[in-house]
């Protein structure tokens, strides 16, 4: 072998070597090679990482970049293991959202209601029992106008009405799915009466007895309507409790043929009034009609309902009418007339269709029979109406499910 090979022989073998010892010293093991495998600098940073965080434990409802949240039950902090020390919630363009601590400070909720189609930012802070602190953000969006339904109800809130007052809904979103949302909607009357509901079409559901309301009794309307599925992909936004009251019962029957009105409370007359109603060719619809709207004075117009002259306008424009009562939705109102001459009522049929009551112009003398009336009157109070010729009035016209019987009124459930 000569020299020159036998030098490049031992160059490799030590460069292999050389290898060999990199690698074992890359693996890991003590400096004596006992391989005892002690603690190594990264452990020692997680063990005391371990020792300062904090065991306070903040959930956040609902989760952080939820869609179609609820602006009634989202945005609960709550914490385990420790209290909260901060929250706070802003909107997206960083306007403070009020809110308030429970007293053990294991909660936190806003304490105004969310608006629909805005996104929220919270940011809470909690500290364990070691005064440790942590820290937990999120962000959502509430559900959307398009992606939700309210219902509008009458009557309202701590309001005295009369005992034909039903519960009425109307949705702004057709429901389909009406089992779900009558479901969530519950109407109890004190006096024990049973109600029912009945759907007149996908946007209004009315609630009531079988016979008028007690006296005297209290009604609740609950809604629970949060997150219920109305229709696909549309939900309920509502949680709510109305009450409202009872006051006398007060039903009043008007005449045509014989044109007058008599006013009972407690099934006893208190007054007779006379009346006009409807004309031969302009007949007054027939039936048990519930008051729905009251104005001391208001302007009634002919080609609203329908009445109009040749050129389109209408047969009549007062801009004045007083004491005026809603009767139905189609324009049937029991108002009072300074127009006609007195010797119309109780003697002649002359109106549009309307219930005339004698009146002076300005509504503003209480010894009329038109004030005594309105006065006397609440919304809800019955109006029965007879003897004019024409057709029942429709249950939906109005608030005058009365017209249907129990049964029908009954077989219009969706439950």
């Amino acid at each position: 072998m000569t020299d020159s090979k036998r030098r490049r022989r031992l160059t490799a073998a030590s460069a292999l070597l050389g290898g060999v010892l990199v690698l074992t010293a890359c693996s890991g093991g003590d400096a004596d090679g006992s391989g005892s495998g002690g603690d190594t600098s990264q452990a020692k940073v997680d063990e005391a990482a371990a020792k300062k965080s904090s065991e306070a434990q903040i959930t956040i409802t609902p989760k952080d970049g939820s869609n179609n949240a609820s602006i009634n039950n989202s945005a609960v902090v709550a914490v385990s293991k420790g209290t909260l020390t901060g929250v706070t919630m802003t909107t997206q363009d960083g306007k403070a959202v009020a809110g308030q601590l429970s007293a053990d400070k294991k909660s936190w909720k806003p304490s105004v209601q969310l608006e629909r189609s805005t996104t929220y930012k919270l940011a809470a802070e909690a500290k364990d029992s070691e005064g440790r602190i942590a820290h937990e953000n999120a962000s959502f969006t509430t559900v959307s106008p398009a992606n939700s339904f309210i219902g509008s109800f009458t009557p309202d809130n701590g309001s005295t009405v009369g005992v034909g007052m039903p519960v009425s809904v109307n949705f702004d979103k057709a429901i389909t799915n009406k089992a779900a949302v009558q479901k969530g909607i519950t109407v109890s009357s004190s006096s024990g009466q049973e109600v029912a509901c009945h759907w007149f079409n996908a946007n209004r559901m009315d609630c009531r007895p079988e016979e008028y309301w007690k006296e005297g009794s209290t009604v609740t309307l609950k809604l629970a309507l949060d997150g219920v599925e109305g229709a696909a992909g549309v939900h309920g936004v509502q949680q709510k409790t109305v009450t409202f009251h009872i006051g006398r019962n007060q039903v009043s029957y008007v005449d045509a043929q014989t044109h007058q009105m008599k006013v009972t409370q407690d099934g006893k007359v208190v007054k007779t009034i006379p009346i006009s109603a409807g004309a031969p060719d302009k007949k007054t619809y027939e039936g048990r009609m519930v008051i729905s709207e009251k104005f001391k004075e208001t302007r009634m117009n002919g080609a609203t309902v329908g009445f109009k002259d040749s050129d389109g306008k209408g047969e009549y424009d007062i801009k004045d009418v007083p004491h005026a009562m809603r009767l139905t939705t189609s324009g049937t109102f029991i108002h009072g007339n300074y127009w006609g001459a007195s010797s119309v009522f109780g003697n002649e049929n002359t109106s549009h269709g309307c219930v005339g009551l004698q009146d002076k112009k300005g509504a503003n003398d209480p010894g009329t029979p038109a004030a005594w009336f309105f006065n006397h009157s609440l919304i809800g109070d019955v109006v029965v109406v007879q003897h004019t010729g024409d057709k029942t009035v429709s249950p939906d016209n109005g608030l005058n499910g009365w017209n249907m019987d129990w049964a029908q009124w009954k077989a219009g459930s969706a439950v």
